[in-house]
């Protein structure tokens, strides 16, 4: 963690998550560079709209207000634009009075190298090679799952996992995978009181944890763990959050069941999940970021 941010919550995101640049994107795609770099210039006094992520920014900015004293939450954007085609993502961000000051423009490479060095706990971000990079290096990061869901809670900021390969390592996973079902419950419960290793996203609930503490008993920020295992897997999933001193607000065992309705139910402004399966069934309901993770993801 860079010594310059403390101990804040540190969070990059790129700027095609945060507004929403599909009509220049398409533009790049049909015509190229140049002419992206001309349309961009072009518009750039034309406020770009709210993209996927921009509800759960707004509300992770407004925790600084809540909290008084210094800023307790960082939001960096990292881009590939230039710095000359991104004036109009800046431009929309002084819009809609986002409080965030410090950006990356990499030109075309990928940013994600970016995010280690501003000290981010999470990557949030379009591109999926992007996303795979920065977990490949030890960073917390998902790829946006376009969705239509509408953000209903403005007064609370809901955060939902997965277990397995994001909070946890996919050590549990792989003997589903390769050796069934039965295997991977017996091996759960003989490895009941051994705890979990962590997973991209551990650290990135650990400063979560330490931001929920700051608030005590008023806290606008709530996290779930929601879960395909089911009892008597569920366990050593207790045992090791026990381990990790790591308070979960909720936990949902769902053994196997669609993920969707239960995400709408418990409110999440935003769901982390390793399986393509899982974030299609909740992309109908709540914003799905997809971890490329573990060995779901090995092709």
């Amino acid at each position: 963690m860079s010594s310059g941010f403390g101990e804040k919550l540190v969070i990059a995101i790129s700027s095609r998550a945060l507004f929403n640049l599909d009509e220049s994107h398409q533009v790049y795609i049909n015509n190229g560079l140049e002419a992206y770099a001309k349309y961009q210039i072009e518009h750039e006094d034309e406020v770009l709209l709210p993209g996927d992520a921009f509800p759960m920014v707004k509300k992770l900015l407004r925790l600084n207000e809540r909290l008084g004293g210094e800023p307790r939450v960082e939001v960096i954007l990292l881009s590939r634009n230039s710095a000359d085609t991104g004036l109009r993502v800046f431009n929309s961000i002084q819009h809609y009075g986002l409080t965030i000051s410090r950006a990356a423009f990499s030109g075309g490479t990928s940013p994600y190298r970016y995010a280690s060095a501003f000290g981010c706990h999470l990557f949030l971000s379009t591109e999926p090679d992007d996303v795979r990079q920065a977990l490949d290096h030890g960073m917390a990061a998902a790829t946006l799952i376009a969705s239509k869901a509408q953000v209903e809670n403005e007064e609370e900021l809901r955060f939902a996992f997965d277990g397995d390969a994001v909070l946890f390592s996919d050590e549990a996973e792989q003997v589903y995978k390769l050796q069934g079902l039965s295997a991977f419950t017996e091996s759960e419960k003989a490895s009941a009181k051994e705890p979990l290793s962590g997973g991209p996203f551990k650290q990135f609930l650990f400063a979560l944890h330490r931001l929920q503490a700051e608030f005590g008993e008023n806290c606008p920020i709530r996290t779930a763990l929601v879960t395909a295992r089911s009892a008597p897997a569920h366990e050593r999933v207790i045992r090791t959050l026990r381990a990790w001193n790591i308070r979960i607000d909720e936990s949902l065992f769902l053994g196997g069941l669609a993920k969707g309705a239960f995400l709408k139910a418990y409110g999440a402004d935003v769901f982390f999940d390793d399986q393509k399966m899982h974030c299609e069934s909740a992309r109908e309901h709540v914003s799905t970021w997809h971890v490329p993770h573990g060995i779901a993801n090995r092709t």
